[in-house]
């Protein structure tokens, strides 16, 4: 499964239990969750029973918890591999699970099980090639260590990348206080140099570079 994680080796088709959020995860990123519902708190057993990720996917209409009056939410087709770091179980049926963004995926087609969890099957995005931080964006690298600073290391990735276009982008995207909707169109983008020309005219436009 590593392969897959890290966006090696083929992309066929796989099987993937999805955990739609109202959050948009990055590759390289850092998501804490707090799982409650019995159907997250199975996967994500399952999941550190067999050492695999979970897919997830920013939910576009519905909601994160569970009701006896609407079904799974809409989530988008493109998410993020989670692979588990570390969790700890403060009190019984609460769940502190730390993750780490992998690659992307696009969900090809998806089914609800009886519990309500949502399982798809995916195909993995190819990793964009190594591509050095161009001149012309290091105010955005200068600025994102700032922003690292501030926010502390408990809240950012311990191994940076200020030199690496896609982990510039990447940290950016998640970091800054962009609509949930631009974070989505952020990750879809496929080209690490048109994503940092994006938000650099938005960061230009706030006066903020």
């Amino acid at each position: 499964m590593l392969s897959i994680f890290s966006g090696g080796g083929e992309r066929r088709p796989f099987t993937l239990p999805l955990f739609p959020l109202r959050t948009v995860l990055f590759p390289g990123g850092l998501l804490p969750l707090k799982v409650f519902e019995q159907r997250y708190i199975d996967m994500t057993k399952d999941c550190l029973k067999e050492e695999q990720p979970f897919g997830v996917c920013l939910i576009t209409k519905g909601d994160e918890v569970a009701s006896s009056s609407s079904g799974p939410p809409e989530f988008a087709r493109v998410g993020t591999l989670a692979r588990i770091v570390d969790w700890e179980m403060p009190q019984l049926g609460i769940l502190h699970v730390a993750t780490t963004g992998g690659t992307r995926f696009q969900v090809q087609r998806h089914t609800v099980e009886a519990s309500g969890l949502v399982v798809g099957e995916v195909r993995t995005i190819a990793t964009e090639p190594a591509c050095p931080l161009p001149e012309a964006y290091a105010p955005l690298a200068k600025l994102l260590d700032m922003i690292a600073a501030r926010i502390g290391p408990q809240n950012f990735p311990a191994e940076t990348h200020f030199d690496d276009a896609s982990w510039v982008g990447y940290r950016l995207a998640e970091l800054l206080p962009l609509p949930l909707t631009i974070k989505q169109s952020m990750l879809e983008i496929n080209d690490a140099l048109v994503r940092l020309g994006t938000l650099r005219q938005f960061l230009s436009e706030q006066g903020l570079i």
